[in-house]
């Protein structure tokens, strides 16, 4: 099945949209022609609403999951061509992640992981290409690079950022903390501009720019404390927790498992194609009506609406100040994601910055197509102002800045997630003080109506981990309030 969302570009067929995907459902909705009130209304089929449809579902709650999309997934989404998975989105995930390795246990899934890094053989060299020149070191120096200069950068505390965040599912455990909400990064790279060399400070600046996807300006710095903590105060924590272990079969392959359980229960109702345009809480009964006019009700909603989208749905009563303060600053994530099919087998073993000129910055080999050819997948951000499908030229050439008469290209394959309607963004990053000002407002309930997104999540917030963590939390207040004797089913 191929969705409406994604490009790929090659010589022969040019651009074209919409892209493959086994997480497109088919046929994409199952509903009677007569509705009966649901126990739950889930909205959005991302990780977070896949979690509280499956676990509301398993325990006998009649479930209708409304989706605006043509698959499942959300943000995080793979597309199969050539008999290789290539991540739209979210990609990476660890055992050390709780909430995703439960779920991969729960679908036998443990062994269908691979590492993206393959350092066996090719160039085996990291390429830093800045304002002053080029450098090419062994990746050994490429960690010792970013390590030292990450080490100095989040050491606020003379303890690498534990004093400051010892529990990292805590952001506010100390109220010292909060102070450094009020940072940008570029306000604590001000602190240390006179203890980095540039190749250190073009380096530190890329990785944090690739996490944040937003400005130097516009990054809090808490924000980053809370990832690094999380990463258990590493370098090498990093990059194994966000840019190294992957599903063989992408992330749809793990997305589906948990539609497939949920359908199997006989209590999942569907509707796919279906944006949402009001939803409307009476105290007694939610009612949801999509943009073509369809209505339906449910007990309890659970809205998975991203926080950059929130304000493109109309609630009543009206969502709260706060948060509605907090959707219309929105999180500053605008990546620029671009994959690349290049005929380089050499390549595989290549990293690579490109920075602060190159509309794409940081670059890695992350596997091999079936047709021998290897799999680059690039990184820019609003920062650069790319636009991949409005200029294919453009985007191939920032391809081939990374590594200049390297990047043979063979194919281009993206999503462009600012422009997509339903994101507005990819992954959650803060700016300053919006964590302060309104991750409790963010996480509570507003009547019959519960949200849930990675884009609040207390944990691993902005990762698929985040997701499922939200999902899970829904899903277990809507069975405490609605158990098997207080569902529709029982009074009908």
């Amino acid at each position: 099945m191929t969705s409406r969302d994604g490009f790929q570009w090659t010589a022969d067929t040019g651009l074209k949209a919409g892209v493959p995907s086994i997480g497109v459902i088919s046929p994409p909705s199952n509903l009677a022609s007569t509705d009966q009130p649901y126990d739950v209304i889930v909205v959005g089929g991302g990780y977070s609403g896949l979690t509280a449809l499956r676990d509301a579902t398993v325990a006998g709650l009649r479930v209708l999951l409304v989706e605006a999309r043509d698959r499942i997934g959300g943000r995080s989404w793979s597309s199969n061509i050539g008999g290789y998975p290539f991540e739209m989105g979210g990609t990476w995930v660890h055992w050390g992640q709780p909430h995703i390795w439960r779920e991969i246990s729960r679908y036998q899934m443990r062994n269908e992981l691979e590492m993206s890094f393959d350092f066996s053989r090719g160039v085996n060299h990291f390429q830093l290409r800045t304002n002053e020149g080029e450098s090419i070191m062994t990746h050994e120096e490429e960690d010792a690079l970013l390590a030292g200069a990450l080490e100095r950068f989040v050491n606020v505390d003379g303890d690498m950022g534990r004093k400051i965040m010892p529990y990292a599912h805590d952001t506010f455990h100390v109220a010292e903390a909060r102070q450094y909400d009020n940072m940008s990064v570029q306000d604590r790279l001000k602190e240390l501009s006179r203890s980095l060399s540039p190749n250190e400070r073009a380096s530190l600046e890329s990785f944090l720019l690739l996490c944040s996807c937003g400005t130097l300006e516009t990054t809090s710095f808490l924000e980053f404390l809370h990832w690094w903590a999380l990463c258990g105060y590493t370098y090498r924590g990093c990059l194994d927790y966000l840019i190294t272990y992957k599903f063989k079969g992408g992330q749809s392959s793990f997305a589906i498992k948990f539609f497939q359980e949920a359908l199997s229960t006989g209590n999942l109702s569907y509707a796919f194609n279906s944006p949402v345009q009001t939803i409307r809480d009476d105290g007694k009964k939610v009612t949801l009506t999509t943009r073509s006019g369809r209505e339906f009700t449910g007990s309890r909603l659970i809205s998975t609406i991203p926080l950059n989208v929130l304000n493109s749905v109309t609630f009543d009563p009206p969502l709260d100040a706060q948060r509605m303060v907090a959707a219309n600053i929105g999180h500053v994530n605008q990546c620029v994601k671009v994959h690349a099919e290049i005929s380089n087998k050499d390549m595989r073993s290549w990293t690579g910055i490109s920075y602060p000129f190159n509309k794409l910055t940081y670059a890695i080999g992350d596997g091999t197509t079936p047709a021998g050819n290897t799999h680059i997948v690039c990184f820019g951000g609003y920062f650069n102002h790319i636009q991949p499908e409005e200029n294919v030229n453009e985007t191939k050439k920032a391809v081939e800045t990374l590594a200049p008469g390297n990047m043979d290209i063979e194919r281009l394959v993206f999503h462009n997630w600012s422009k997509d309607e339903f994101a507005k963004g990819a992954w959650f990053f803060s700016p300053p003080r919006l964590l302060t000002t309104s991750l409790e407002a963010l996480r509570t309930r507003q009547g019959n109506i519960l949200f849930a997104n990675s884009d609040w999540a207390v944990g691993w917030r902005s990762f698929i981990d985040g997701a499922i963590e939200e999902g899970t939390r829904a899903a277990m207040t809507v069975k405490e309030e609605l158990g098997p004797q207080n569902s529709i089913r029982s009074h009908l």
